[in-house]
């Protein structure tokens, strides 16, 4: 070898040295960081439900409950009627649906006839305050909003009879202007128990964490408690018509007002119903975007709770090496014991509890979303295209506004 090879060889093994060793430091940082969430994740989750809620039998303020509905699938009448189901002494429902031809609508119809017993309004109205249609119908059903406290929730929820005496508990602290409830999920099918292993096991730690560390920014449709005065004080949902994290919005407003937002330990039933991989992908791609606009840099350090995929990069980087195994023993060690500590335990999520096994493959699948979100800013509803903007806004990207409708997305997924 000439000593011009050399010079021209050396400098680039150097290099590639320094990447390498660069790489594998930042790989290990990912690792720890990963690490710490897992423990810290377990340790919220021991925090908020350690101690049960104590429910005060006296305090039982008249709620009103706006349920928007859009279309309807077979698990619809026994998700609303749930609802009217309440152990409770004074509620009302208002059902806002846009098209009187929407088959949910006979849903609604027959709920009245059964449950004659409890205060049902039914508003169709095609009026429209903004892009976001779930957030219209939420426009006009308030209209008919009898009391000061209400109550929404997505129309996949599910709940127990004394639902509406727990989470009505922290609205005793006058300081609190908005409840919002953890779910888990229930699930038909392997491709729709896959999608929703991740949030007992890594979309709910992720909120039991956010919570500990800075307290609630933000709600989720699963239930999202709200006093009138607090939603007329953000603008009422003429603020959040444009909006694809609504859910999100009426909890980040109002705690920008310095209203506290509270999480409840009582935990709810979602019912997931799609059977297929472009459901799937479709729905999650869209959750993820949103929260991408929604929280730019709480999205960016999710790349610090992906210890799965760190460590096994870590693991092949250093060959196979003595440390590589050791870290990937004490990644994956901590990532199942919070997986089981969260989704099993304390969530006693059924889907958790079966399929904690695949919680490293759901993981890499949800590392991959993570980057394949940041390719696009559109997201896809029933054919129909949007445009993400500042602060998760819509802009349609089709002329068909009238045909439009986003009412039903999954905002619940946050």
């Amino acid at each position: 070898m000439t000593d011009l090879s050399r010079s021209l060889i050396a400098p680039s093994h150097l290099l590639w040295s320094s990447i390498e060793f660069w790489l594998l430091s930042f790989l290990f940082i990912l690792c720890i960081a990963a690490v710490w969430f897992y423990c810290y994740a377990t340790y919220a989750a021991v925090k908020l439900f350690f101690k049960p809620t104590t429910i005060d039998k006296t305090f039982h303020p008249a709620i009103s409950i706006l349920k928007p509905i859009c279309g309807c699938d077979h698990a619809t009448y026994q998700n609303l009627a749930s609802f009217c189901q309440q152990d409770y002494p004074e509620y009302q429902i208002i059902f806002g649906i846009r098209d009187s031809t929407d088959p949910s609508l006979r849903i609604v119809q027959q709920l009245v006839q059964d449950f004659p017993e409890v205060d049902i309004e039914i508003v169709v109205s095609d009026r429209s305050t903004g892009t976001n249609l779930k957030v219209n119908n939420l426009a006009n059903a308030v209209t008919q909003a009898k009391h000061n406290i209400l109550l929404l929730a997505d129309s996949d929820i599910r709940v127990e009879s004394s639902y509406l005496r727990h989470v009505v508990q922290p609205f005793k602290d006058t300081s609190v202007g908005v409840v919002t409830c953890p779910y888990r999920s229930i699930a038909q099918g392997w491709i729709a128990k896959l999608e929703t292993l991740n949030i007992a096991t890594e979309f709910q730690p992720g909120v039991l964490t956010s919570n500990q560390l800075e307290g609630m920014q933000f709600a989720m449709g699963s239930t999202i408690l709200i006093r009138r005065h607090v939603l007329e004080a953000i603008g009422g949902f003429y603020a959040i018509a444009d909006y694809l994290a609504d859910d999100f919005q009426l909890g980040y407003l109002p705690a920008q007002l310095s209203y506290k937002v509270v999480l409840s330990s009582h935990i709810v039933s979602h019912v997931v119903t799609s059977n297929t991989l472009s459901d799937v992908l479709h729905r999650q791609t869209r959750w993820m975007r949103g929260i991408r606009f929604s929280r730019p840099w709480s999205y960016m350090g999710l790349i610090f709770t992906y210890g799965t995929v760190s460590s096994c990069l870590f693991l092949y980087l250093t060959e196979f090496s003595k440390l590589g195994w050791i870290v990937v023993s004490l990644v994956w060690t901590t990532r199942f014991i919070m997986a089981w500590c969260v989704g099993v335990k304390y969530f006693a999520d059924p889907i958790a509890k079966k399929l904690i096994w695949l919680v490293p493959l759901r993981d890499i699948l949800s590392f991959l979303l993570w980057c394949y979100s940041f390719t696009s800013n559109t997201v896809e509803w029933r054919g129909h295209r949007f445009k993400l903007i500042e602060d998760g806004k819509l802009i349609s990207l089709t002329s068909r506004d009238s045909a439009l409708s986003v009412s039903t997305f999954e905002s619940s997924n946050y």
